[in-house]
Formats: C-alpha cells, structure tokens, sequence
C-alpha cells in the first residue's frame, strides 16, 4: 500500500523525517520558502519545527505549515552547535575518480524529501572532462519533481558547491532542465521503498538516458 499525501507544486509531501520539538529562534534569520524558492525573513522569536536535517541545511515548517529552508551558517538561529555538522560526510581524499562524484552527489538532498537526488532519479546528466593533468571539469544536467518548483537554484547552488569540494574538479557547471519531464518511475528501489511506494510505482514511463564520463 503507499501511502496518502498531497501534491503541492511539487513530488507528494508529507515524506519528512519526524518533526522535532517547537524551536523558538533566538534571532532574524533569512529563509527560503519551500516550493516557491522566495526568500523571506523569520523574525526573532518565531516558532518551527525541524522537518528535515539532510544534506546542506534544514527543512523547517511553522505552525501555518508553511516550509521554509534554512542555510546550515544559520544553524545557531535554530539553537544548534557546529557540532549538528558532524553529520555532513567526510570530504574524498586520494585520487579524483567517477565514483567520487556520485558519491557527492548522494550527499545532497530534495529540501522536501528525506531521499538524496541520485535515489530521486533527479540527476539526468553527468559529464566528467579532463582539462589538464589531473584536473576536471564536471557538467551536471538535474531535474525537478516539477516545472512549477522554485527551488532549482538552491539545488544547483547544492550540486556546485558540493562537487566543487572534490579534490581534482576545478569547474562544475549545473544545469536544471524539465525534459524530459521527472516522474516516480525514475527513483531508486531504495527510495520507493524508503518512500512507502510500491516498487512497480511508475515504472511503466521511460527513464532518460544517463550520460557518464566517457559516453
């Protein structure tokens, strides 16, 4: 059986990891709402709940239930030490391989879904160049759940800065495009079943080729 949620703008809501307890921020913190990708200001003293603590920031939702993603450099608005960092993965030390930057690529996370963007299926592209001994470029095309969401350029901003972290890539260039157009049918078993969906969900559309280094 899957389970029951609303469509919003986006891919089904309501897959958040469980909601902590109300947090009062201790100061004004910019945010930018969830799906629409307009930042805003909370103000000193509003209420939020953490709905989702994945990748490079937080998911917080109000009492309005209205969404709102918050950059990890404003963790101490939330009350959280730099130590809440400890679960971003270790940086790839060694030699610069493909497997590094899928990888990195799994660190990042759909700011409404507790599932990576690789699992997603939202990563359409992945193009890695050498440019000179030792060093590459990575070209990158990723999709949305839909058309109508905001949030492509945090999720670019996400991608660059992630890949860019990764020893030997000296250039990255992300490109968000909607053809062909995302559909369950893309993600991952694991996701399917992470999600509550069945593994059959969707499979009857085509997925888009996945371009790699070398093809």
């Amino acid at each position: 059986m899957r389970r029951k949620n609303s469509y919003e703008g986006g891919f089904y809501r309501g897959f958040h990891m469980g909601a902590s307890e109300p947090i009062t921020l201790s100061r004004a913190c910019e945010v930018i709402e969830i799906p629409s990708g307009i930042r805003a200001t909370l103000p000193a003293r509003a209420v939020v709940r953490i709905m989702q603590s994945l990748g490079s920031g937080y998911t917080v939702a109000t009492d309005r239930g209205y969404m709102y993603r918050v950059d990890a450099k404003d963790m101490d608005a939330l009350g959280l030490s730099n130590a809440a960092t400890a679960q971003e993965p270790a940086l790839h030390e060694g030699n610069f391989s493909e497997q590094i930057v899928w990888d990195q690529l799994k660190t990042v996370y759909d700011p409404e879904i507790p599932v990576n963007i690789v699992d997603l299926g939202l990563v359409y592209s992945c193009v890695i160049a050498s440019m000179a001994q030792g060093i590459h470029r990575v070209d990158i095309k990723v999709s949305m759940t839909a058309p109508g969401c905001g949030m492509g350029n945090v999720l670019k901003a996400d991608v660059e800065s992630k890949l860019l972290r990764l020893p030997g890539v000296k250039a990255v260039h992300v490109e968000v495009v909607f053809d062909p157009p995302w559909h369950p049918g893309l993600m991952s078993d694991a996701a399917k079943l992470q999600l509550g969906f069945d593994l059959d969900y969707g499979a009857t559309q085509a997925a888009p080729r996945i371009y790699r280094e070398g093809k």
